[in-house]
């Protein structure tokens, strides 16, 4: 597996994610690439209000 990739565990309301799912669907998206292109938006918005996020390089 890529060592870029994180795996994340989220806990939801069944009925929630079902309805998600539809929505990602509709998209023509899966799930876990509806759920990262959300989380995209969201940090380009953060970023657009507040500035880039600098984040330390580990080694």
């Amino acid at each position: 597996m890529d060592n870029r990739i994180v795996r994340c565990t989220i806990r939801l309301d069944r009925q929630l994610f079902a309805k998600f799912r539809f929505v990602a669907d509709y998209n023509g998206r899966s799930a876990n690439r509806e759920i990262e292109k959300m989380i995209r938006s969201s940090v380009e918005k953060f970023e657009e209000k507040h500035g880039e996020i600098v984040l330390e390089k580990k080694e």
